[in-house]
C-alpha cells in the first residue's frame, strides 16, 4: 500500500509532466503543481491539481509556493536540442537555473527527495553502442549541456536533498503537441503524415534511437518516486531497443496507408546513435516490460484519429 503523501510537480501542464500527475492523482496523492505555461496547455492539467503559473528561473516566486512536500518532481524546463541552439541564454534560465532554484526550495522545506527529468542528450555522440549510466557524458547541444549541469547541480547538493535523475529517452504517445515540429521524433513524423501524407525528415534514416510509450515512463517516474530505492543515482528510461528512423517510418508509412517520406539536411546537435542500456532500471524500479514499438505507434494513431 503506498503511503498518500504531498508532491510539488513542475512542468505540470506538459506531455509528460501532465501524464505523470495524473497517476498520481489518480492513487490518492496531494499535487501542487507548476508551470509557465510557454509550452505546456492549461487543458492538460489533470482535476485536483492546485496549480499556480510560474517561471521557477525567477527567484521572487518561491515565496508564494508551499513549503510542505515530502518529493519533488522537476519536469519543467525547454525541451528541444534544436531550439537551444536559437536562444541559449533561454536554455540555461528554464533548465539549469530553474534547476537550481527548485534544488535550494526543496532543502528550505526538507523535501525527501528529488526526481529530475533528464534526458539522453547529455550522453552526446558516443557512437553505435548502448549508453550506460557510468559513462563519460560528452553533449553536442546547448540544452545537453543544460540537463547535464542540473545533474551535477543535484550532486552537489544530495547530501542535503537526495536526488533521482531520470535520463529520458525518445517519450512519445497520447498527448504530446502535435503542432510542435521541433521536439519528438515521432510525434512530429506522425502529425506531418496525417496531414499531408509526406514526411519531411529532418537527418538520416541511417540514425539509431531507443523509443519508449509514455505509459512506461509514467511507471518508471510513480516507482522512482514511491519505492525505497538507493538514493543519488542516475538511471536510464527506455526501452532498451534499437531502432533505426528508416524502421520507424515503415512502421507508420504501414498505419497512415500512402504516407512517404523525403530526407533533407538534419538538425545541429543531432545524435546519430542513441540507444539505452536500461538495465540499472530494470533491477532498480522491477520495471521488466515495456510496450512493444509497432503496437504503441498503432495505439498513437488510433487515439489521435478517435479524438480528431
Amino acid at each position: 500500500m503506498v503511503n498518500k503523501k504531498k508532491l510539488l510537480i513542475t512542468g505540470v501542464a506538459g506531455f509528460i509532466g501532465s501524464k505523470v500527475a495524473s497517476r498520481f492523482i489518480s492513487e490518492g496523492f496531494d499535487v501542487f503543481g507548476i508551470d509557465d505555461l510557454s509550452k505546456g496547455k492549461i487543458q492538460n492539467i489533470p482535476k485536483g491539481i492546485d496549480f499556480k503559473k510560474a517561471n521557477l528561473s525567477d527567484e521572487k516566486i518561491y515565496k508564494k509556493i508551499p513549503k510542505k512536500f515530502n518529493s519533488i518532481l522537476h519536469l519543467a524546463g525547454q525541451s528541444s536540442g534544436e531550439e537551444s541552439f536559437y536562444n541559449p541564454e533561454e536554455d540555461l534560465k528554464k533548465n539549469t537555473l530553474s534547476t537550481l532554484n527548485i534544488i535550494k526550495h526543496g532543502i528550505k522545506s526538507g523535501a525527501e527527495k528529488i526526481i529530475y527529468a533528464s534526458s539522453m542528450s547529455v550522453y552526446g555522440d558516443i557512437g553505435n553502442r548502448a549508453a550506460h549510466e557510468q559513462m563519460i557524458c560528452n553533449p553536442i547541444s546547448c540544452y545537453g549541456i543544460s540537463k547535464l549541469t542540473s545533474e551535477k547541480y543535484l550532486n552537489i547538493f544530495k547530501n542535503k536533498l537526495p536526488f533521482i535523475s531520470l535520463r529520458m529517452f525518445n517519450v512519445f504517445g497520447y498527448g504530446q503537441d502535435m503542432k510542435n515540429l521541433k521536439q519528438g521524433m515521432v510525434s512530429i513524423y506522425i502529425a506531418q503524415a496525417l496531414k499531408d501524407n509526406i514526411i519531411n525528415v529532418r537527418g538520416s534514416i541511417s540514425r539509431i534511437r531507443d523509443f519508449i510509450y509514455i505509459d512506461d515512463v509514467v511507471e518508471a517516474w510513480f516507482r522512482s518516486t514511491v519505492n525505497k530505492i538507493r538514493p543519488n543515482q542516475v538511471l536510464n528510461v527506455g526501452s532498451g531497443r534499437t531502432t533505426s528512423v528508416k524502421k520507424l517510418l515503415q512502421i507508420i508509412c504501414k498505419e497512415i496507408k500512402g504516407c512517404k517520406y523525403n530526407v533533407k539536411i538534419g538538425t545541429p546537435g543531432d545524435q546519430k546513435f542513441i540507444y539505452s542500456n536500461n538495465s540499472e532500471l530494470k533491477k532498480q524500479l522491477k520495471l521488466k516490460k515495456f510496450m512493444e514499438l509497432n503496437k504503441a505507434i498503432r495505439l498513437f494513431i488510433s487515439k489521435l484519429r478517435k479524438n480528431s
